[in-house]
């Protein structure tokens, strides 16, 4: 398998077999900036964000714009914690992260942003559905949504580029309902196929 960028061993998104071609970079680059702008647009200005091959192109976006802070952590909880805090700071903020770190958050959900009633948007890729070809991410196609269901936690998936704005809706219902909101990028969409 040959790889432009990252691992193809942890099923990393940039990576292409024979006969088969590299994402279009270009279109990737337009979808981070179309949800960079969709973030910008509702007030946030602090994202913090944990690697997933498939977020590689809008973690850079947001890293690489001045419209926002962006904050590298190393575990998905300091995201929650961070941008939690945020909010009492009265900044607009957004946690970004892989479908299988969002599953290890659900003890500091429950705990701060429940508890609290404290608002929080969370992007997450939308990792084992159809075209992940990361055979160690089908268990996220089997628990992420019913986990979600669970703790009845509003999720909206973000699966054409013609949804992307919808991130503004997730945001302010986020701020209304008092507590956590989901918007999954699906695999077509962050590719900029969809």
């Amino acid at each position: 398998m040959v790889s432009s960028r990252g691992n193809a061993a942890n099923g990393d998104d940039v990576t292409s077999r024979p006969g088969q071609s590299l994402p279009d970079r270009p279109a990737r680059e337009r979808v981070a900036k179309s949800i960079a702008d969709a973030a910008a647009e509702c007030g946030i200005s602090l994202v913090a964000s944990l690697p997933d091959g498939w977020i590689t192109h809008l973690i850079e976006r947001f890293a690489g714009d001045a419209r926002f802070r962006h904050v590298a952590v190393n575990r998905e909880e300091s995201a929650i914690g961070l941008c939690s805090g945020a909010f009492f700071g009265g900044i607009g903020a957004f946690a970004l992260m892989g479908a299988s770190g969002f599953l290890t958050c659900i003890y500091a959900l429950t705990k701060i942003n429940y508890t609290y009633q404290v608002p929080l948007l969370i992007g997450i890729t939308m990792r084992g559905g159809f075209g992940d070809q990361a055979k160690f991410h089908q268990s996220n196609a089997l628990y992420l949504e019913p986990v979600m269901k669970a703790i009845d936690i509003p999720y909206m998936v973000i699966g054409r580029a013609a949804d992307i704005p919808r991130l503004g809706v997730a945001y302010r219902h986020s701020r209304t309902y008092a507590r956590p909101v989901v918007v999954g990028f699906t695999r077509d969409v962050l590719r900029g196929e969809a």
